[in-house]
């Protein structure tokens, strides 16, 4: 029981390492949450670092949820509830990270990385509609939720086992309620667009 408490409280402190934070604070000197939206996430970072350094922080906040699920297959292969809570709890920390006062992201890329260790043709697939919506509407929020929703699906399509299928509703309702402003910005026509090419001036 003690290993099990270890590696779930493993999972949610790493999830909770705030990477956007800490590579904007230390290339630019500043708050993240002070720019562009104000969250604590990879998208965000893509506004104020730009391309190169955004997809850094993207792959860091994707390493986070691909490592508690990874740790937690290699001590827990045959439980794969262990494995679906170690996810869920990767992606809890950084929404609700104890370091920022449970004032975090959106856990969409934490998600990600969730998803690629258990089923990677599934992310890959969800992937090309996710840039697919982005390259056509520039609504990084919309081409999250629309992925969300799909992923679900193509588990179900790439018979996946049943109880991945529930971690990937899971974190589709996750991704939706975390991105409730972003609906109602979206519906009212101020959501912002992204754009690679912009970032914050020193």
């Amino acid at each position: 029981m003690i290993k099990e408490v270890l590696v779930m409280f493993f999972a949610y402190l790493l999830g909770s390492i705030p990477f956007a934070l800490l590579v904007v604070k230390l290339v630019k000197g500043v708050d993240i949450r002070e720019y562009g939206s104000g969250n604590v996430g990879a998208t965000n970072a893509f506004r104020v670092l730009g391309l190169g350094l955004g997809i850094l922080v993207a792959l860091l906040d994707i390493g986070k949820g691909f490592i508690a699920v990874s740790v937690a297959r290699y001590f827990f292969a045959d439980q794969p509830l262990l494995l679906l809570v170690a996810g869920l709890l990767s992606i809890a920390g950084h929404n609700w990270p104890i370091f920022l006062k449970f004032k975090g992201g959106k856990g969409v890329a934490t998600s990600v990385g969730v998803l690629i260790s258990l089923s990677p043709k599934t992310i890959l697939v969800a992937f090309l509609v996710w840039l697919t919506v982005v390259l056509i509407t520039q609504y990084v929020s919309l081409a999250s939720i629309i992925a969300a929703i799909v992923i679900p699906i193509l588990m179900y399509v790439f018979d996946q086992e049943t109880i991945f299928i529930i971690l990937a509703v899971l974190i589709a309702v996750f991704v939706i309620y975390r991105h409730q402003s972003n609906i109602k910005r979206l519906l009212a026509g101020t959501e912002n667009k992204v754009s690679l090419n912009k970032r914050v001036n020193e």
